[in-house]
């Protein structure tokens, strides 16, 4: 009887382990009805191909009724998607300088639509991030790391670097995780150059300010690699957009 009693304990653990990990995280096929939804812009519908938006969510691991921070927003191309993915009990965090003021206007135009009922925006420098110490599940920066060794005209700069980083390991939970994508540069040339100059970043720079800020290197992706590019062009240039090589990283708070 000893032996059944064990197996049968050893069974209740896993099936009550299993229920406290929660909901399964999103894979590519999953956002294919939130891709099709009928409430996203039609605009949005035209980077779909390149951008490979299922794919890089994917590996983001995003689960239902997680909490996202979601750096540089941008004009909410995928926070509108995020949003779907994590549902109505998630909750996501967008942020973005107020520097880039071109995001007030996007982000209006959505929330009055009624495409982020889960989220609540805000405007601060990326080492200020609006979020509670430990209480986030995901840190997504999304062509946007470069961005923190970027100043603008008339400005001291969006942020210190090495404390940005340090404001993603705060926020996250132990074990949560910060998904990082970016631009490539050349490798060896200097962040703040190819920050400025291209809007790009070697991928050291980023792995190693991760690491520093005492985050744990877990995978990359290549879902958006392009050995063609040969790093030396803005992502802007007509022949080029939305067609960079690209880096995709994985990183965890232990």
């Amino acid at each position: 009887m000893k032996p059944i009693t064990l197996l049968a304990a050893g069974a209740a653990m896993l099936l009550a382990f299993g229920c406290a990990s929660g909901p399964a995280p999103l894979a590519a096929a999953d956002y294919a009805a939130i891709l099709a939804d009928p409430a996203r812009p039609v605009d949005d519908l035209k980077d779909d191909a390149a951008r490979k938006p299922a794919e890089v969510l994917a590996f983001a691991g995003l689960r239902p009724g997680d909490t996202v921070v979601e750096m540089e927003g941008g004009r909410g191309w995928f926070s509108f998607l995020i949003s779907k993915a994590i549902g109505p009990q998630g909750k996501l965090i967008v942020q973005y300088p107020p520097e880039f003021a071109y995001g007030d206007p996007a982000y209006k135009a959505r929330v009055d639509g009624g495409q982020l009922p889960n989220a609540v925006i805000t405007k601060s420098h990326f080492d200020k991030l609006e979020a509670t110490t430990g209480s986030v599940d995901k840190v997504l920066w999304i062509l946007g790391p470069h961005e923190v060794w970027f100043t603008p005209k008339d400005t001291q700069g969006l942020g210190n670097p090495e404390a940005a980083f340090a404001e993603i390991a705060r926020v996250l939970k132990p074990g949560g995780e910060f998904i990082a994508m970016d631009h490539a540069a050349v490798a060896g040339t200097p962040a703040a150059t190819s920050a400025q100059t291209l809007h790009r970043i070697d991928p050291a720079h980023v792995l190693a300010a991760a690491k520093a800020a005492g985050l744990v290197y877990v995978e990359k992706s290549d879902i958006l690699a392009n050995p063609e590019d040969d790093r030396t062009k803005s992502p802007f240039a007509a022949d080029l957009r939305r067609h960079t090589d690209q880096f995709l990283f994985r990183f965890r708070k232990p």
